[in-house]
């Protein structure tokens, strides 16, 4: 597929106030979703080689068969049983509304249901590891939140030939109250670090708020956005973060939540993140590309480094070099190996007009 010509970069504008949201609104729309897995289904290799992104994650990831009330979280790379878990579910839910939508087969879209309920009617809080950060819970659930909220979207809303899912409305009232429990009990406790932390918080809620169907809790997530994104990526594109955490991870978590976050407000309507102050989040991306060449201060990327999913969503709307240049160093990109945030993003996104 031949790349689509660059779009014109301005200056952010006021955001539209929304009045309906779009739905499906999370990162794909019901013509984005037809028009993916119609070229999959008519044979069309690229998108093909993307989509086999998904069925992996599919068949590597088994259907849970429990759930957990407690969730326990540590900081610093500490795991445990539940905290994996949620992180795998949330990704292999989203995986697999994308499965049904191409497809339109119900097994695929019950299976989806089954995550989404299980953990909506069995979560009840977070606890953490002793010695870690007390508020890890809340970027935890920034992390899961946004792919739970993205699968529900899909199953809620599109027709995959015509043909909805069929959400029962108890369900959706009873994952509307875990998403209410997570945003109200961890998220809106995040605290200032400044850092990826807030910009994961910020794209949490606005996608809480598109599911909910709550302009109030969409634009304080985006305020957040429009606060930290000048405070963590700096006039020059420079993101402190990658030499401060000496890794290329953390940084990335920043510029994932960012263009996530802009991807979410476009399909509403509203480009003014992927343009305000002059198209930082693109000077970001450029940082990104300086880092995998090894010419910033610290040189702890290389070519070999994961690139984050959000790289591909960012190509989509500014198609620079430098965006295109990172997209290929792992063409077509996957899921964290941390699952914070949700992948498959070469299938949903790669070339892709907006729809």
């Amino acid at each position: 597929m031949k790349p689509l010509s660059g779009k014109s970069l301005v200056a952010a504008a006021a955001a539209p106030q929304i009045v309906t949201f779009v739905h499906p609104g999370v990162l794909n729309t019901q013509e984005s979703l037809d028009l993916v897995g119609s070229q999959v289904n008519g044979g069309e290799p690229v998108r093909a080689a993307a989509y086999q992104k998904v069925l992996d994650y599919v068949n590597n990831n088994a259907l849970p068969t429990k759930f957990w009330e407690t969730v326990t979280v540590g900081s610093n790379g500490a795991t445990t049983e539940s905290k994996s878990q949620i992180r795998k579910d949330a990704i292999l839910a989203y995986a697999l509304a994308l499965r049904w939508a191409k497809t339109g087969t119900a097994t695929y879209a019950q299976q989806c249901i089954a995550i989404l309920n299980g953990w909506s009617y069995t979560f009840k809080q977070y606890a953490v590891l002793s010695g870690s950060n007390q508020y890890q819970p809340s970027l935890e659930a920034s992390w899961t939140t946004p792919s739970f909220v993205a699968a529900a979207e899909i199953i809620r809303y599109y027709k995959a030939f015509g043909q909805s899912a069929g959400w029962s409305d108890a369900d959706i009232n009873q994952f509307n109250n875990y998403l209410n429990l997570v945003k109200n009990n961890y998220i809106n406790n995040t605290p200032a670090y400044n850092n990826n932390w807030n910009a994961s918080a910020g794209y949490a809620k606005m996608a809480i708020g598109i599911f909910l169907n709550s302009t109030t809790v969409y634009q304080n997530g985006y305020n957040i956005i429009t606060q930290h994104l000048p405070i963590i990526i700096k006039s020059d594109g420079t993101i402190p973060e990658y030499c401060d955490r000496n890794d290329c991870v953390h940084y990335q978590y920043s510029l994932t939540a960012f263009a996530y976050s802009a991807e979410l407000a476009r399909i509403q309507g509203d480009n003014s993140l992927w343009a305000f102050n002059s198209s930082l989040l693109s000077k970001g991306y450029d940082y990104m590309k300086a880092a995998y060449n090894r010419t910033t201060s610290c040189t702890t990327c290389s070519t070999s480094s994961p690139v984050f999913p959000g790289t591909e969503v960012a190509y989509n709307y500014y198609k620079t070099a430098n965006l295109k240049y990172l997209r290929e160093l792992q063409d077509p990109l996957y899921v964290p190996n941390d699952r914070t945030f949700l992948g498959f993003t070469s299938y949903t996104h790669f070339n892709v007009p907006s729809l």
